[in-house]
Formats: structure tokens, C-alpha cells, sequence
């Protein structure tokens, strides 16, 4: 007996099979193309300023006395760096910690808002209400639990440092040089209005680079709305009808980690 159901427009079929039980009768993105939307995490990793980088130490490399190969390696990390999540608590305190982020806000349907000309013009631009009207001018309003990825640009410089951020000095000092668009606060209540479960952008954050008070992060986490940051690829992606797929690393109390997201076209 074959019994199928769809999850945000992707297919799961199942075959069950006599005394066997159930087993998987077809991909459950069979029919899509994945396009990973993730930056390897690396010594060139971009970090913030005050931040540490990403550390990978080999604990164990080559063959064994018994013939067999093992590899084994150890890392650290910083929360919020390369492509991450920032869960809400991150801003707002009492907000979803990483681990309490929902699923339905971390797998759904994506539309990319292009704004890499805006940004071209002026690297310290902020996404508004007239960037989202005129997306949804051109195509069609967003959908319900839409999780929005923002196309900068930038995306496309990573991993050096000084275009991506706007200076590749390190230290406190440094948050002051940073340059790069961002979402405007003011259209957090417009996205809100609309029901989206999760916003992304292809920058180091949501809030643009000379922003002191991070309003764009703490209206959003006040409504429990997940950020992804720096997000890769979104040159890859149409503006809408795919499916995004972001799973963080699960880590308990956590204010965010790092993030394999995926998007799926059929």
C-alpha cells in the first residue's frame, strides 16, 4: 500500500511492504534541485570584529594497526558567525532559544527580495516597506510562513573581509568601520503583518553595518522571528517557488549556531 503526503510543496512517498514495514519508496525531494545556501566553515570564516574565528583541530589522521582509516577532528566556534542562526533570545530576552526555535520557521516556502542595486549604490543601505511592495508588485504577494531571504549582493565577496564587512580590522575599535546593508526596523511590523516565519540576509547581520541599537534584531526577535545570516547563493535562487530548508545545530539555551540551509526548486 502506498499512502504520500506533501510537507511546504515537497513530495514524501512511503511503500509499505508486507511483514518489512514501511520503507521509503521515493526521495522526499525527488523532482527538486537542492542549492546549498551555506559557507564552509573554515580559518577564513568571517566572525564579528570582537569575535574569535572558527578552530579545527585533527585529533586523529591515518590508518590504523588493524588496517581500517580513521579521522577524527575537534572544533570551537563563536555562535554567530559564517552562515548562523540568531535565535530570538539573542535580542529579546525570554525569546526562543536555539533549541526552541520551531520547525515551522525553519522549513518553508522562500522568496529572494534583489536588492543588489540599491546596495550597490549605497553599502550602508536598508531594506524598506517599498522593497517588499514592489516585490509584491512584481510577483504576487508574499506567501503565508514565508521565510525571506534578502539578496544584497555581498554574498558575492565573502570571504574578504574589507568589501564584505567594510574593514578587516579586529577589535571593538573595528565595529565602528563596519559598512553593509541591512533590513530597516521599520518595515518589521509590515513583514510581521504578512505572517513570515523567518527572515535571511547575505550579510554579517540583519541590521546594517552602522547600526549602535540593533532595532531591526530586537523588533524582530520581540515577535519571535528567526534571523539567518550570511547566507550564500542567493544569486542561484528565482525570486520565489522553491522551499527552504534550515536547520541550526540544536544547542540547548543557546542564542543561535551554526546553520545548514538548503533550498529546494522544483
Amino acid at each position: 500500500m502506498r499512502s504520500g503526503r506533501w510537507h511546504h510543496g515537497i513530495a514524501v512517498g512511503i511503500a509499505c511492504v508486507s511483514a518489512l514495514g514501511c520503507a521509503v519508496a521515493e526521495s522526499p525531494l525527488s523532482g527538486h534541485r537542492l542549492v546549498d545556501l551555506t559557507h564552509a566553515f573554515d580559518e577564513t570564516t568571517i566572525y564579528w570584529p570582537t569575535e574569535t574565528g572558527f578552530e579545527m583541530t585533527t585529533r586523529a589522521s591515518g590508518r590504523t594497526d588493524k588496517g581500517y582509516w580513521y579521522e577524527a577532528h575537534s572544533f570551537s566556534a563563536p555562535e554567530h558567525g559564517g552562515t548562523h542562526l540568531d535565535a530570538p533570545v539573542h535580542f529579546f530576552e525570554g525569546r526562543d532559544t536555539a533549541d526552541r526555535v520551531p520547525l515551522e520557521r525553519l522549513v518553508g516556502p522562500g522568496v529572494v527580495v534583489d536588492v543588489t542595486g540599491a546596495c550597490t549604490d549605497d553599502r550602508d543601505y536598508q531594506v524598506g516597506v517599498a522593497d517588499f511592495e514592489a516585490f509584491e508588485a512584481r510577483h504576487g504577494p508574499l506567501p503565508e510562513s514565508a521565510i525571506v531571504l534578502l539578496r544584497t549582493g555581498f554574498g558575492r565577496v565573502w570571504p574578504d573581509r574589507e568589501r564584505y564587512l567594510g574593514t578587516a580590522e579586529r577589535g571593538e575599535a573595528a565595529v565602528a568601520k563596519l559598512h553593509f546593508p541591512g533590513l530597516d526596523p521599520a518595515a518589521v511590523p509590515w513583514l510581521a503583518e504578512r505572517g513570515i516565519a523567518a527572515i535571511g540576509i547575505d550579510t554579517a547581520s540583519i541590521d546594517h553595518g552602522p547600526s549602535t541599537h540593533f532595532q531591526a534584531h530586537v523588533r524582530l526577535f520581540e515577535r519571535d522571528i528567526p534571523v539567518f545570516e550570511n547566507v550564500a547563493n542567493l544569486e542561484a535562487l528565482p525570486p520565489r517557488g522553491f522551499t527552504v530548508i534550515a536547520l541550526p545545530m540544536k544547542i540547548r539555551d543557546g542564542s543561535g549556531g551554526p546553520l545548514r540551509i538548503v533550498a529546494a526548486l522544483p
